[in-house]
């Protein structure tokens, strides 16, 4: 009887918690319930104090009109873009009245993400949001989702409905996974060989047509992207996963066997350099951002070539570089330093830790799980990482004991794990904090070869993750996550996006996959 009384008790508090806090995605840093509540409706009044807030007040008019209620008075929301607030970058204040909404923020991102978190509370309260005031900020400045589009491509339609999502959820990097074995998706216009040629096929079919993004489509999503202040990393992958470039131009080729033909460039010729310069010009004027990703990783996969031909035999001697590791860490040192001259860091997998790269000049993303030393090795050597670790932030591993197609590694990466992290490493950083850029959920694409599994995989993990990227420590709350949860799913319905329903399996069954002998298929 005290038993059930006390799981009565608790279910009381926790239904209380809930509904003392609105349902939003992120949770909020600060929230302050008050009584009353705000209606949307056609004499709601809203203004900005500047250039961007008018515009961002204008955008959210026009969104807030599916929310209208009937009943509701005549009242303002009005948006203030002031750097003499003082408020951290991409934090904002909301603060909700019976006859006010005031949105207030020291930068024009901070602004956006209010702007994106009054939407949540209008849609999830349908048009009525209850008084509150929110102080919120972002615990990480690197909040991420990669996507791998050279196994499988997916179009600029689903990537901007996927900017759109990660928008609302605060997300603020999308790392596109552009070049690889499969497939070549980037047009370059001085290498047309990389699209008529690299762009042929895809993980399942070698044969398949080619398909990639022409540089008008690239500045089109880079430019939605920035509206949204979410910025696009581009990945040309180097030395290894070079295959589609290679097959398009063999003579940059570093050879390799079987399956691995091609899986390098030629790492001795200055022609791959001078290519891998040309290719880099061409992605710098058609990307922005501060970075650009090298790949750096499982160069073993694929260089067998290495160990007897003779001209990179007799390289290795004459730069004394020791064997064929001392030369990958070559490549890479050169690669970086390639970009840094263009006035751009390179990010590479956590390989590149051991190649001797200045940390002025790279930024380590921790991937491989099994191996928490290379994460400690990074930051004793100084270098900003970001956190994307196979277990749990890979979203191609399996996310439910019941599923049949997807990765595993000693388990799988349910939602509760995501949440969770990164609390279970963090004794790994401690003392290094200021060092952790933050975090990104990487989706590689091998069985994920439509948009129904793409979506299947990635919500509402995503969900999850932003949470943890954004809110601080103290502030999350696994169950009470799950019990607003049901909110988001009913707007991922609402996009007609066929995610994973961990309160009901067979709400939407796990989607097929396409079946290829590769001996990675499971690593």
């Amino acid at each position: 009887m005290k038993k059930r009384l006390c799981l009565s008790i608790m279910a009381v508090m926790a239904f209380v918690a809930v509904m003392a806090q609105q349902p939003l995605f992120p949770t909020p840093a600060s929230y302050k319930s008050m009584k009353s509540e705000f209606g949307i409706g056609s004499k709601t009044l809203i203004g900005g104090n500047q250039k961007y807030a008018a515009k961002l007040a204008s955008e959210l008019s026009l969104q807030l009109k599916e929310f209208f209620t009937p009943t509701a008075r005549p009242n303002t929301i009005t948006l203030l873009l002031n750097k003499e607030l003082g408020m951290p970058e991409e934090g904002y204040q909301l603060t909700v009245n019976a006859d006010s909404i005031i949105l207030k923020a020291s930068s024009e991102s901070g602004l956006y993400h209010g702007k994106e978190a009054l939407m949540q509370l209008a849609r999830f309260g349908k048009g009525k949001v209850k008084c509150c005031r929110i102080d919120d900020s972002p615990r990480y400045e690197w909040r991420g989702f990669m996507l791998d589009e050279s196994r499988h491509f997916f179009g600029k339609e689903k990537v901007k409905q996927l900017l759109n999502i990660m928008a609302s959820l605060r997300l603020n990097v999308f790392h596109w996974h552009l070049t690889d074995e499969p497939g070549w998706r980037i047009e370059i216009k001085k290498y047309p060989k990389l699209t008529q040629i690299g762009a042929v096929g895809n993980w399942h079919d070698p044969l398949a047509a080619p398909t990639f993004y022409t540089q008008k489509e690239i500045k089109e999503i880079v430019a939605y992207a920035a509206e949204r202040h979410i910025m696009i990393i581009p990945e040309f992958d180097m030395p290894g996963h070079a295959t589609a470039a290679c097959r398009a131009y063999p003579e940059l080729s570093g050879g390799g066997e079987g399956r691995w033909q091609h899986f390098t460039f030629h790492p001795c010729k200055e022609e791959t350099y001078q290519f891998i310069s040309d290719v880099l010009d061409e992605i710098i004027q058609l990307f922005p951002s501060p970075y650009v990703h090298l790949g750096g990783d499982e160069v073993h996969f694929g260089n067998q070539s290495w160990f007897t031909d003779p001209e990179i035999q007799r390289f290795i001697q004459e730069k004394n570089l020791v064997n064929e590791t001392g030369l990958e860490h070559y490549f890479i040192r050169r690669a970086a330093d390639l970009l840094a001259s263009k006035g751009k860091t390179m990010i590479g997998w956590d390989e590149i830790v051991d190649a001797g790269i200045s940390p002025d000049k790279a930024v380590v993303m921790w991937w491989r799980h099994d191996q928490r030393s290379q994460l400690l090795k990074a930051l004793e050597r100084g270098y900003r990482v970001i956190l994307t670790p196979r277990r749990p932030l890979y979203g191609d591993f399996i996310q439910d004991g019941a599923h049949k197609t997807g990765r595993q590694w000693d388990g799988y990466n349910p939602i509760e794990d995501i949440y969770l992290f990164p609390e279970p490493v963090s004794h790994l950083f401690k003392g290094y904090e200021k060092q952790i850029m933050g975090m990104q959920i990487s989706l590689w694409t091998e069985r994920v070869a439509d948009e129904k599994r793409l979506d299947f995989m990635t919500f509402p993990r995503l969900t999850a993750m932003a949470e943890s990227a954004w809110t601080p420590a103290l502030r999350k709350d696994f169950s009470l996550f799950m019990q607003r949860l049901p909110y988001f799913l009913r707007y991922l319905d609402s996009l007609g996006i066929y995610y994973y329903n961990p309160f009901d399996r067979n709400y939407h069954a796990e989607p097929n996959a396409p079946e290829k002998e590769d001996v990675l298929q499971n690593g």
